[in-house]
């Protein structure tokens, strides 16, 4: 018997309605266990807003496993999918009709996952709790190569890292090899990465760093609040640091948390210092009546040199000498041989 028309007509209507409700299942082909799997409605508030992870507990979505998503009421045909992988990379998928397409496969990652927000504190480096208490700590830093495939950082940066990686000049991201050799006293580490693209920095062999000599600060500060490297230039204000470290320098160039372990380099683009550390500028107001002016610390350079040939290492050695560059000329210098770290605990 045939059916009204307007019947027919409501029916197929509400076909779509009943095929929202249904689970669909995402399966995992990146060959990497997934940390994490996001499924959020088309279109996404926010571009970083991924709710929370579906995977409960410590699960992890094994290579070629599933996982079976059921779709809250009204909440559509089109979803964008993520998926948080183990080493650090992510995989997506966007605007995925899951009403004509019930199984919906992940492929190999193509980007890494963008690192956890750093909060703006005082404290040079501040690990971050993801939104799931189960995953992993992130916390994230900068870093240089002082010779081929070594990477030159603050020990506090990587201390009681279970996986270091770092992203090269060239957006490649790449794994240390453990263990790293360090100098808790001095704050620095040697890191090996495999395959690191760029070229060592060249060491200031003389002269004497002087006070009142300009420099310029390269990094990544802020992971997850600036997408890019930072320079910030300044000058060094005294030939020691604080409590009288005959170790370090203190400088005036403007350093945020994740700046730790990035380079910091005299004006013809010659290392003479690590960033390691800023003053506490509210403890100290809390001490004192008075707020303190963007007072910052680098391990000197000559320490960090020594640190290197103690390692077995061959560093460039320059003099520093002729006409100085411009700030934007030193930069560049930095960038070829200045990376991104990203710690995960």
């Amino acid at each position: 018997m045939r059916r009204p028309l307007a019947l027919a007509f409501a029916l197929s209507l509400a076909a779509p309605a009943l095929a929202e409700t249904q689970p669909f299942r995402i399966v995992n082909r990146t060959g990497t266990d997934a940390t994490a799997l996001h499924a959020v409605r088309t279109p996404r508030g926010a571009q970083n807003d991924w709710g929370g992870n579906l995977l409960p507990g410590n699960r992890a979505l094994t290579p070629d496993g599933g996982f079976r998503v059921a779709p809250a009421d009204g909440a559509g045909c089109r979803f964008d999918l993520r998926l948080v992988l183990a080493d650090g990379r992510e995989s997506v998928l966007r605007d995925q009709d899951i009403c004509a397409v019930r199984e919906v496969e992940m492929a190999a990652a193509a980007r890494p996952a963008a690192p956890m927000p750093v909060p703006v504190t005082p404290a040079p480096q501040v690990p971050q709790q993801r939104p799931n208490a189960q995953a992993k700590r992130v916390s994230t830093g900068s870093g240089f190569l002082v010779a081929p495939d070594r990477v030159m950082t603050n020990h506090h940066v990587v201390d009681g890292c279970d996986r270091v990686i770092v992203r090269a000049a060239d957006g490649r991201w790449l794994g240390a090899v453990p263990p790293a050799r360090v100098d808790e006293k001095l704050d620095l580490a040697l890191l090996a990465v495999p395959g690191l693209p760029g070229p060592a920095l060249a060491f200031r062999s003389g002269p004497a760093v002087r006070r009142g000599e300009g420099v310029v600060v390269y990094g990544y500060p802020l992971a997850g609040i600036l997408s890019d490297a930072v320079l910030t230039r300044g000058e060094i204000n005294g030939l020691s640091g604080l409590a009288d470290n005959r170790s370090q320098f203190q400088v005036s160039a403007p350093v945020q948390p994740g700046n730790s372990g990035g380079p910091m380099l005299d004006m013809r683009g010659h290392l003479v210092g690590v960033v390691v550390s800023k003053l506490n500028a509210q403890k100290l107001a809390q001490a004192t009546g008075d707020i303190p002016q963007n007072i910052n610390f680098a391990v000197k350079g000559e320490a960090a040199l020594s640190f290197v040939q103690r390692a077995g290492l061959t560093p460039r050695l320059a003099e520093s000498a002729g006409p100085e560059r411009s700030a934007a000329d030193v930069g560049e210098i930095a960038q070829r041989s200045t990376v991104f770290i990203r710690c995960e605990r």
